[in-house]
């Protein structure tokens, strides 16, 4: 237990605490796929909100049409009021392609949908996944605590052990030392504030409506680093705080295969590197590969001796062939097809939530 102060506002665990915190005007976004249904996780953290019972719950669904009435009948077991925002409806992607905005899908516009939606039906927005074993009736209020005081933005943190061995390798292992070679190359505040973070890919954080309209977001994977390229931008440091939920246990990815983490590194970099460009930073991608293996390799060497200290398992040429592999993610953006805000669409939320509400009911019916 320690209560060392980031760059950023960070308020610790130092005595289980439930803070007071307005839940009834704030509105929940549990993003879920085809995998989740009926899953022992989701059905925990489904059956905990409604003893937390925020003033609504948004679940964007991407799942195939034959789930759909599944989804509904499941989330209508729990006593809990859930909007379902089936995203992966044709009637809703063929709303984003009458504006220009049909290229590509994946958890990051699942998540922009909803914050729309969400951010129409309170004064704060708490986004958090569906597979956390370890979830509690407390998270939420935690998260939601700072923004309903003196912050914009908050975002959760915690460790990830589990089987006796540290996870949380994307961030570990790509995520902090890519950042940190940048720091040695660049001196930015942004950098700054990236590393202020002790859990900079949490999929776990809190805004105000306000903030939830000006972020923008990646479709898919790299949803948590364009968040805070934005909300460094309109709450920068004061307005930030990170909060410690603890420890968590979630479900877990293989390095390579479709979705693994290597995919996944390659999403989160690309959104790192277009969130450097909105800042000004130019990264020398020639040596940038080395120096990230080289800062990676002195990380390897510290999470190896904490594990040592801890009597942990350590498989540390484990760790380094990752992080061989994820250096391969370490080039510069292709494209930046990131989703705008929901300031500058020409549609409005309600718009997304009828179109997606008409194609489950004509499945429901």
């Amino acid at each position: 237990m320690e209560y060392v102060q980031e760059r950023v506002a960070t308020l610790h665990d130092l005595a289980d605490p439930t803070p007071d915190a307005p839940t009834d005007r704030a509105a929940v976004v549990v993003p879920m796929t085809e995998r989740e249904y009926a899953g022992l996780a989701a059905e925990r953290v489904l059956t905990t909100l409604a003893e937390v019972d925020p003033a609504a719950v948004v679940v964007p669904l991407r799942a195939p049409p034959e789930r759909v009435s599944d989804f509904h009948e499941w989330l209508d077991s729990f006593d809990l009021e859930v909007e379902l925002l089936w995203c992966s409806a044709d009637r809703v992607t063929d709303l984003l392609a009458d504006h220009g905005l049909d290229n590509g899908f994946g958890k990051g516009r699942d998540v922009w949908l909803a914050l729309g939606v969400a951010a129409e039906a309170a004064d704060y927005v708490v986004v958090h996944d569906a597979d956390a074993k370890t979830y509690s009736e407390r998270h939420v209020p935690r998260l939601l605590a700072p923004v309903a005081g003196e912050f914009e933005f908050s975002k959760g943190y915690y460790a990830r052990v589990e089987n006796n061995q540290l996870y949380g390798r994307l961030f570990r292992l790509f995520f902090t030392p890519l950042v940190r070679a940048l720091d040695d190359a660049h001196d930015h505040p942004f950098l700054d504030y990236l590393d202020a973070f002790r859990y900079a890919l949490a999929g776990e954080f809190a805004m105000t409506a306000d903030l939830a309209s000006e972020v923008r977001a990646q479709r898919a994977f790299g949803l948590e680093v364009g968040m805070l390229s934005d909300a460094y931008e309109h709450a920068g440091f004061a307005g930030t705080a990170q909060v410690d939920l603890g420890k968590h246990e979630h479900d877990h990815r293989s390095v390579s295969g479709p979705t693994g983490l290597s995919d996944m590194a390659d999403q989160v970099g690309q959104a790192l590197f277009n969130a450097l460009d909105d800042h000004g930073l130019e990264p020398d991608f020639e040596t940038l590969p080395d120096r990230y293996r080289e800062t990676a390799d002195g990380l390897v060497r510290q999470y190896a001796a904490d594990a040592r200290f801890n009597g942990l398992d350590y498989d540390a040429a484990g760790e380094r062939e990752q992080v061989a592999a994820y250096a391969g993610s370490v080039h510069a953006p292709h494209t930046d097809t990131r989703l705008p805000a929901w300031t500058d669409v020409s549609f409005e939320p309600a718009d997304v939530a009828a179109a997606a509400r008409e194609a489950s009911d004509e499945l429901v019916e």
